[in-house]
């Protein structure tokens, strides 16, 4: 296969990779661990179909990957409720806890050395100055015990301190236990979270109520929300107005804004309906956003909008479930509308001229018109429905906000799933990849910028960052992002040769 294939086939590799990895994870679970990993592949194994065999020369027809979609849709629905009912027998929880004890005896075994029981309310470091009052350190030493955690070092950090030491029960269980003894001890005045400390080790941070609260959103920053929302909603109509007219300069002929609303409002709904999904999750878990600020473009109309969370989530589950239900919802209606225009094209409803060329700039959106236009991709000009263009506009809007960078939705995705660390290392790569496509991509220039200045950070950590959400949500970040990719990269002149798109 020619070498110029390699986007593809790398992309092929790295999803299948992944999905490996996750079985590797699970290696300890037993027959539980397997129909999770089975789960996660039956989710992700119809695109890896459609594209694989694409890249060989077979092109399945758009029913035939539906039937692939609902069939294994199918197995995994079965697949998890196999998971719930065997996540019930006594014998697989008793061995879940098993293994946990496992871990916690081969952390426990490269910490340093404990302190003998009779220590424990000496704690060393206790000669160090806190910022912490005497009193109130010492009742929050008070909360630590020998079924919850066991606490051997304690450091002053910030306005607040660390505390070290062994875990001795599920995370999901110690930190809401010990959040509430410290809460009846001192009130409201201290927040305390239970993180992985640098060297993957769980540690107790405490930090006064007033260092962990976001800022409180200014009325300004409202009314900046409101100017920005209104001014993307601007840039949506230029870009209308452009596809059918390029280098057209709407406030010459304000008059032609109607022949733009169907592309405007269409982005509109999508852009409007991730940000309505993140604060309908964000309210199911009482969680307070900032309002979103919108980022217009002028070359895509929107870049989707940034917000911040407002409040301390309770785990990475939450930080999920928020950070997904906008990529899922947006990407969902996205990729529908592209297919439905790309159907209403076939029938004959085009009516938007587009280069066929311009197939070529995604492997998703070029291979789904091949499967779906057949042979007319190959003419030099093509005429699509409407819908196309918002959907393609859509969907690559999306794939931008899943770059796992920071406090993108991507970002927040890996963090919550795969944690900080590794979240770190990725957003690195990640940032890099984007500053090489910077220099022959004026989205990627202007979207780098947008990341640079605004959401590069990771999130904040949630109160219990140990515990890592379902296999279920793995999974569906593993398509998120598979889905992604695919969106983002090219044809290869080879790939779309053999497709015959734009010959």
């Amino acid at each position: 296969m020619p070498l110029e294939n390699a986007t593809p086939i790398l992309l092929l590799v790295g999803a299948i990779a992944l999905i490996g990895w996750g079985f590797w994870r699970r290696r300890g679970l037993g027959r539980l661990g397997t129909l999770a990993s089975l789960q996660s592949l039956a989710l992700v194994s119809p695109w890896l179909i459609f594209f694989g065999l694409s890249l060989f020369g077979i092109y399945l027809r758009l029913t035939v990957v539906l039937v692939l979609l609902v069939s294994t849709t199918v197995v995994y629905i079965l697949l998890g409720r196999q998971i719930r009912q065997l996540s019930q027998d006594p014998e697989v929880q008793a061995q879940l806890r098993d293994r946990l004890a496992a871990m916690a005896a081969r952390n426990a075994a490269m910490a340093p050395d404990r302190l003998p029981d009779s220590e424990v309310d000496t704690l060393e470091g206790d000669d160090q100055p806190h910022p912490l009052p005497a009193d109130d350190l010492q009742q929050i030493k008070g909360i630590f015990g020998v079924d919850t955690f066991f606490a051997t070092e304690t450091i002053p950090y910030q306005e607040g301190a660390i505390f070290k030491g062994n875990l001795r029960g599920e995370a999901t269980v110690v930190q809401p236990r010990l959040a509430q003894l410290l809460q009846d001890r001192l009130g409201d005045r201290y927040r305390l979270f239970l993180i992985n400390d640098p060297s993957d080790r769980p540690a107790v941070v405490v930090l006064p109520s007033t260092a962990c609260e976001p800022p409180k959103v200014l009325p300004a920053q409202y009314f900046l929300a409101v100017l920005l929302a209104g001014f993307t909603l601007w840039t949506c109509f230029v870009r209308g107005a452009e596809q059918f007219y390029p280098n057209f300069d709407i406030l010459m002929a304000p008059e032609r804004l109607k022949e733009a609303a169907p592309l405007a409002i269409g982005l509109a709904v999508l852009l409007g309906s991730r940000e309505l999904a993140h604060r309908w999750m964000a309210d199911r878990y009482q969680a307070r956003l900032s309002p979103p600020y919108f980022l217009p473009s002028a070359e895509l109309g929107g870049y989707g909008a940034y917000f911040r969370l407002q409040s301390i989530l309770r785990n990475r589950t939450e930080l999920f479930d928020i950070a997904a239900v906008g990529p899922v919802v947006s990407g969902g209606l996205s990729l529908l509308a592209l297919i439905l225009g790309l159907v209403f094209t076939s029938q004959g409803g085009g009516g938007w001229p587009i280069s066929s060329q311009v197939l070529q700039g995604s492997v998703l959106v070029g291979l789904l018109a091949r499967a779906v236009l057949g042979t007319t991709v190959q003419q030099t000009q093509l005429l699509v429905h409407p819908i196309v263009i918002v959907g393609w506009t859509g969907l690559v809007i999306n794939a931008l906000n899943l770059i796992p960078i920071g406090q993108l939705s991507g970002g927040r995705l890996v963090q919550s799933v795969y944690g900080r660390k590794i979240a770190g290392r990725v957003g690195t790569f990640s940032l890099l990849i984007l500053a090489i496509a910077a220099f022959t991509n004026v989205i990627a220039f202007y979207w780098g910028i947008l990341v640079l200045l605004f959401q590069r950070q990771p999130e904040r950590p949630s109160a219990e960052e140990l515990s890592e959400p379902d296999d279920t949500r793995a999974a569906i970040c593993l398509l998120l992002l598979f889905l992604a990719i695919a969106v983002l990269l090219p044809l290869t002149p080879s790939l779309a040769g053999r497709l015959s798109i734009g010959l």
